[in-house]
């Protein structure tokens, strides 16, 4: 009988720390992203199965590890507020998605190397 097989993928992992605070890594950078697509903390959070005081405290976290917020929030207006990445937030996003694609690049040798060996 045939083995099955599972999706194969390559991760790569940066965590950037300051002290014991994990200033960014990959799911603070999908929460970024997932804020940057709704407009919302809240429904960033809902959409990675998050709450929204775990999304909050990893959006505080991240603010208070910079020199300037990532995220920044707006209250009130018919809407209710909502949460945008500041320019900086929109620049750490790009430059640590950037970094993994160099990553991979410069790894790939050795990736197709290790998946060849793969059962």
């Amino acid at each position: 009988m045939p083995r099955a097989t599972a999706k194969t993928e390559v991760h790569f992992r940066l965590r950037i720390t300051q002290g014991k605070a994990i200033a960014i890594g990959p799911g603070k950078i999908d929460l970024l992203e997932a804020i940057e697509k709704s407009g919302s903390l809240t429904s960033a959070a809902r959409a990675m199965g998050m709450s929204y005081r775990r999304a909050w405290m990893l959006v505080d976290t991240m603010n208070r590890c910079f020199r300037a917020p990532l995220v920044e929030a707006s209250v009130g207006g018919t809407r209710g507020g909502g949460s945008t990445l500041s320019a900086l937030g929109r620049d750490v996003v790009r430059r640590y998605r950037r970094i993994e694609a160099a990553a991979a690049r410069a790894g790939k040798r050795d990736i197709d190397h290790l998946l060849a060996k793969l059962g």
